[in-house]
Protein backbone atom coordinates (compact mmCIF):
# COMPACT_ATOMS: atom_id res chain seq x y z
CA UNK A 1 0.00 0.00 0.00
CA UNK A 2 1.16 3.54 -0.62
CA UNK A 3 1.90 6.23 1.90
CA UNK A 4 -2.08 6.99 1.78
CA UNK A 5 -4.52 4.29 1.11
CA UNK A 6 -7.35 5.34 -0.71
CA UNK A 7 -9.65 6.99 1.20
CA UNK A 8 -7.71 8.03 3.94
CA UNK A 9 -8.07 11.51 3.42
CA UNK A 10 -11.57 11.02 3.11
CA UNK A 11 -12.02 8.74 6.88
CA UNK A 12 -9.72 11.19 8.40
CA UNK A 13 -11.99 14.16 7.04
CA UNK A 14 -15.18 12.31 8.45
CA UNK A 15 -13.52 11.72 11.62
CA UNK A 16 -12.61 15.01 12.04
CA UNK A 17 -15.77 16.73 11.95
CA UNK A 18 -17.42 14.16 13.76
CA UNK A 19 -14.78 14.86 16.59
CA UNK A 20 -15.08 18.90 16.00
CA UNK A 21 -18.63 18.61 16.33
CA UNK A 22 -18.69 16.40 19.45
CA UNK A 23 -16.34 19.19 20.83
CA UNK A 24 -18.61 22.11 19.93
CA UNK A 25 -15.16 23.49 17.75
CA UNK A 26 -18.00 25.92 15.21
CA UNK A 27 -14.70 26.55 13.82
CA UNK A 28 -12.85 23.52 12.99
CA UNK A 29 -16.60 22.11 12.27
CA UNK A 30 -17.15 25.02 9.68
CA UNK A 31 -13.95 24.75 7.90
CA UNK A 32 -13.94 20.78 7.42
CA UNK A 33 -17.49 21.05 6.15
CA UNK A 34 -15.82 23.38 3.53
CA UNK A 35 -13.08 21.13 2.71
CA UNK A 36 -15.67 18.15 2.80
CA UNK A 37 -18.71 20.51 0.97
CA UNK A 38 -15.35 21.23 -1.98
CA UNK A 39 -14.61 17.55 -2.31
CA UNK A 40 -18.39 16.61 -3.13
CA UNK A 41 -18.39 19.15 -5.47
CA UNK A 42 -15.38 17.90 -7.50
CA UNK A 43 -16.49 14.36 -7.20
CA UNK A 44 -19.20 15.21 -8.70
CA UNK A 45 -17.77 16.81 -11.66
CA UNK A 46 -15.17 14.16 -11.68
CA UNK A 47 -17.75 11.40 -11.73
CA UNK A 48 -19.82 12.97 -15.14
CA UNK A 49 -16.53 12.98 -16.58
CA UNK A 50 -16.02 9.37 -16.21
CA UNK A 51 -14.25 8.77 -13.24
CA UNK A 52 -16.40 6.66 -11.10
CA UNK A 53 -14.71 6.91 -7.69
CA UNK A 54 -14.00 10.49 -7.59
CA UNK A 55 -11.25 12.28 -7.19
CA UNK A 56 -7.82 10.23 -5.92
CA UNK A 57 -5.81 11.38 -2.63
CA UNK A 58 -3.26 13.49 -4.61
CA UNK A 59 -6.38 15.64 -6.43
CA UNK A 60 -7.83 16.30 -3.02
CA UNK A 61 -4.34 17.53 -1.68
CA UNK A 62 -4.22 19.23 -4.48
CA UNK A 63 -7.77 20.76 -3.84
CA UNK A 64 -6.49 21.79 -0.24
CA UNK A 65 -3.93 23.46 -1.68
CA UNK A 66 -5.86 25.90 -3.49
CA UNK A 67 -8.28 26.46 -0.46
CA UNK A 68 -4.80 27.58 1.25
CA UNK A 69 -3.80 29.55 -1.67
CA UNK A 70 -7.24 31.74 -1.74
CA UNK A 71 -7.29 32.08 2.22
CA UNK A 72 -3.60 33.52 1.42
CA UNK A 73 -5.09 35.73 -0.90
CA UNK A 74 -8.25 36.71 1.45
CA UNK A 75 -5.53 37.45 4.48
CA UNK A 76 -3.47 40.32 1.98
CA UNK A 77 -7.14 41.96 0.84
CA UNK A 78 -8.09 41.73 4.85
CA UNK A 79 -4.60 43.18 5.95
CA UNK A 80 -5.25 46.01 3.17
CA UNK A 81 -8.43 46.38 4.36
CA UNK A 82 -7.45 46.35 8.03
CA UNK A 83 -9.70 43.72 8.68
CA UNK A 84 -7.72 41.61 12.02
CA UNK A 85 -10.63 40.17 12.66
CA UNK A 86 -11.12 38.54 9.27
CA UNK A 87 -7.17 37.77 9.09
CA UNK A 88 -7.35 36.26 12.06
CA UNK A 89 -10.33 33.89 10.80
CA UNK A 90 -8.50 33.02 7.75
CA UNK A 91 -5.58 32.30 9.44
CA UNK A 92 -6.87 29.81 11.45
CA UNK A 93 -8.98 27.72 8.45
CA UNK A 94 -5.32 28.03 6.99
CA UNK A 95 -4.14 25.94 9.92
CA UNK A 96 -7.07 23.81 9.95
CA UNK A 97 -6.67 22.83 6.39
CA UNK A 98 -2.85 22.22 6.63
CA UNK A 99 -3.35 19.33 9.32
CA UNK A 100 -4.75 17.23 6.68
CA UNK A 101 -2.01 18.03 4.21
CA UNK A 102 1.93 15.97 4.19
CA UNK A 103 4.83 18.15 5.34
CA UNK A 104 5.04 21.47 2.98
CA UNK A 105 8.36 21.64 1.24
CA UNK A 106 10.91 24.39 1.89
CA UNK A 107 11.62 27.06 -1.12
CA UNK A 108 15.11 25.05 -1.14
CA UNK A 109 13.81 21.70 -1.74
CA UNK A 110 10.80 23.13 -4.28
CA UNK A 111 13.93 24.33 -5.79
CA UNK A 112 15.63 20.85 -5.97
CA UNK A 113 13.15 19.04 -7.48
CA UNK A 114 11.99 21.53 -9.72
CA UNK A 115 16.10 21.05 -11.02
CA UNK A 116 15.45 17.17 -10.78
CA UNK A 117 12.74 16.94 -12.73
CA UNK A 118 13.82 19.32 -15.35
CA UNK A 119 17.17 17.43 -15.75
CA UNK A 120 15.20 13.90 -15.94
CA UNK A 121 12.83 14.74 -18.33
CA UNK A 122 15.47 16.82 -20.34
CA UNK A 123 13.63 19.73 -20.12
CA UNK A 124 15.44 22.96 -22.30
CA UNK A 125 12.94 25.47 -22.91
CA UNK A 126 9.94 27.52 -21.64
CA UNK A 127 8.07 25.18 -24.16
CA UNK A 128 8.42 22.56 -21.53
CA UNK A 129 6.90 24.31 -18.75
CA UNK A 130 3.87 22.24 -18.86
CA UNK A 131 5.43 18.64 -18.63
CA UNK A 132 7.75 19.80 -15.80
CA UNK A 133 4.62 21.14 -13.89
CA UNK A 134 2.57 18.25 -14.61
CA UNK A 135 5.37 16.23 -13.10
CA UNK A 136 5.78 17.78 -10.32
CA UNK A 137 2.21 17.84 -9.75
CA UNK A 138 2.19 14.26 -9.86
CA UNK A 139 5.18 13.76 -7.49
CA UNK A 140 4.99 16.02 -5.20
CA UNK A 141 1.10 16.33 -4.56
CA UNK A 142 0.11 18.54 -1.25
CA UNK A 143 3.96 19.13 -0.40
CA UNK A 144 4.86 21.78 -2.31
CA UNK A 145 2.73 25.17 -3.53
CA UNK A 146 2.26 24.69 -7.15
CA UNK A 147 2.50 28.66 -7.53
CA UNK A 148 6.04 29.71 -6.54
CA UNK A 149 7.18 25.94 -7.99
CA UNK A 150 5.82 27.47 -11.31
CA UNK A 151 7.49 31.04 -10.88
CA UNK A 152 10.77 28.58 -10.10
CA UNK A 153 10.38 26.62 -13.31
CA UNK A 154 9.90 29.21 -15.26
CA UNK A 155 13.20 30.90 -14.07
CA UNK A 156 14.94 27.87 -14.61
CA UNK A 157 13.92 27.50 -18.30
CA UNK A 158 14.13 31.04 -19.38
Amino acid sequence: MGHTGRGMLRERLSESLKSAMKAKDARRSATVRLILAALKDRDIAARSSGKSEGLSEDEILNMMQTMIRQRRDSIEMYKKGRRDDLVEQEESEIRIIEEFLPKQMSEDEVSTASREVIEELGASSIKNMGQVMGELRSRYAGQMDFGKASQVVKGLLS
